[in-house]
């Protein structure tokens, strides 16, 4: 199977039950891991934990990730507000499926 470096995969983000609800997308885990950590409630005294299936593998990227608002960037256009949400995560590891 040949693969482009610049091809964006699908991850499905799981919970703890293993039910699966949105779909990221990046050229690497991280890059949909920061979309996820965007959208979830974590802080980063309590980082919420991301897991999330590369689609076609059974290979479960986990994240913890969290969001702080910051102050936007001196060169941001017009319509962005003053402070956005700025989202990090952290690798933990990743877990194989059955």
């Amino acid at each position: 199977m040949s693969e482009t470096i610049s091809e964006t995969k699908n991850f499905v983000l799981r919970d703890e039950k293993g039910e699966e609800h949105g779909v990221f997308t990046g050229k690497q885990p991280r890059q949909a891991a920061l979309k996820a950590a965007n959208k979830g409630e974590g802080t980063k005294s309590k980082p919420v934990t991301l897991r999330l299936r590369e689609r076609g593998t059974k290979k479960v990227h986990v994240f913890a990730g969290w969001k702080e608002i910051v102050d936007a960037p001196k060169n941001k256009p017009a319509w962005m507000a003053d402070k956005v949400n700025k989202p990090f995560v952290k690798k933990v590891g990743i877990e194989k499926l059955e």
